[in-house]
């Protein structure tokens, strides 16, 4: 009967296996999906890095987890340097890590400032349209169960409990976030009962990494906010996280908890500045009332009795009576001489008398202008006759009785000399009696 093979201890085995692990892997870089992040009072730090296919077990000692920056969450996308073993005492294969950085940022961020640069280009960022202060309704799209709806209830409550706040459950994390959000959008704004002048959405979830908020950088969740016909507020992470939805909303809100003190004012406060003007008023009513009172006072001390200011009223219309009676005695009796004076004056030279002279004046007047009509016309009849035998003498028209003639060219001139004209040229006669037209034949200018 052959030999039985030498038999390895199991301890053996995972000891030699750790050995060739160790001396045939160099140092590595892994990449995958946090799962199982845990954090045991010793300081290391045990998780598992997966992909949609296979897993593989970390540890990641104090010494070395002290350097770690990220914070090492569960579905983190990371990539971890570190070398292949084997924990002898189980046999769990696993890897060593020293160092762990955020796998898959840069990628979402490119992917990120483009989309964001298309949507900006295209105007999806333009709103602004003032939210209702305080809205009368307030519709929340959040997680049911997530700190941002506590947050944001707390607050609401202990500011303005007026608010009507409705909550509209949504996942706000993984590939069914955007289209839940998109649809519930969709559903408020053809909500006929919602008005925008008075209600006001807020679409909120508390802090994560850029893979969790991944979501609210949807580009068809961005443009279903910017044709919201309901003003929306976005509250998406903490102070530094901005994401597309932010910008297209009509007003963002760096946390949850600040966008409920945006969208409401604190009751602490009004009733502080009610208190305050209530204050002034009841000062300025009892400053007021004061003013009065001194006035009222002053106007009783001022008051008479009705009697005696009509006893004066009396009194004056009286004495104003006698003084009116007493003028117009005056003027009557003025009025009385002065039409005695003209009647006098009408008696001492009566009418008839002054329209008869004044007939006779006018006789005479006529006949001294008859007179004096002919005598004018005759010695102007006579001046006339003595002139006109004068111009008879002197007029050229007499000479042409005579037998002269006076010749014109055809512009009107008259012809003094016989270098005036030219043979050929036809003239103007003009005779005692009647014109001739005649043309010169020949001239001789001496």
């Amino acid at each position: 009967m052959p030999a039985s093979p030498e038999a390895l201890s199991v301890s053996e085995v995972n000891r030699r296996a750790r050995q060739t692990l160790e001396r045939d892997f160099d140092e590595l870089w892994v990449e995958g999906e946090l799962s199982g992040v845990s954090r045991p009072s010793s300081g290391h730090v045990y998780f598992t890095l997966k992909d949609d296919r296979a897993q593989l077990r970390c540890a990641l000692f104090r010494n070395r987890a002290r350097f770690v920056a990220a914070p090492l969450r569960d579905g983190d996308l990371v990539r971890v340097r570190g070398r292949l073993s084997i924990f002898e005492p189980r046999g769990d294969y696993q890897l060593i890590v020293d160092a762990v950085q955020a796998a898959g940022e840069g990628e979402l961020l490119l992917a990120y400032e483009r989309l964001k640069a298309k949507l900006a280009a295209e105007g999806a960022f333009a709103n602004a349209r003032p939210l209702p202060y305080p809205p009368r309704r307030l519709l929340v799209l959040s997680s049911p169960t997530g700190a941002a709806i506590r947050d944001v209830l707390a607050v609401l409550a202990a500011r303005w409990p007026l608010v009507e706040v409705t909550l509209i459950p949504v996942p706000v994390q993984g590939r069914e976030a955007a289209p839940a959000i998109i649809a519930a959008l969709g559903l408020l704004n053809r909500q006929s009962a919602l008005d925008p002048a008075r209600d006001a959405i807020l679409v909120t979830r508390g802090g994560g990494s850029l893979e969790d908020l991944w979501a609210f950088n949807d580009e068809h969740l961005a443009r279903a906010i910017q044709h919201s016909r309901l003003p929306v507020m976005s509250a998406v992470g903490h102070e530094v996280d901005v994401t597309l939805a932010d910008f297209a909303a009509d007003a963002r809100a760096p946390t949850p908890s600040a966008a409920a003190e945006q969208l409401v004012p604190d009751r602490r406060d009004l009733t502080h500045r009610l208190q305050v003007l209530e204050g002034r008023l009841s000062r300025a009513a009892q400053a007021r009332l004061e003013r009065e009172s001194q006035r009222l006072d002053h106007l009783r001390a001022r008051l008479r009795h009705p009697g005696e200011a009509l006893a004066r009223q009396r009194q004056t219309l009286e004495s104003l009576s006698a003084r009116l009676d007493g003028v117009m005695e005056r003027r009557l009796v003025a009025q009385r001489r002065h039409l005695d004076q003209l009647q006098r004056r009408l008696a001492a030279h009566p009418p008839e008398r002054g329209l008869t002279e004044a007939r006779a004046r006018l006789a005479g007047a006529r006949q001294r202008l008859d007179l004096a009509i002919d005598q004018n016309l005759t010695r102007r009849r006579e001046r006339l006759g003595a002139l006109a035998r004068e111009l008879q003498a002197v007029s050229p028209l007499a000479v042409l009785g005579r037998g002269y003639a006076i010749l014109e060219n055809r512009e009107g001139q008259v012809i003094k000399r016989a270098r005036d004209t030219r043979p050929g040229e036809q003239l103007n006669a003009r005779l005692g009696e009647g014109r001739l037209t005649v043309e010169v034949t020949q001239r001789k200018d001496s």
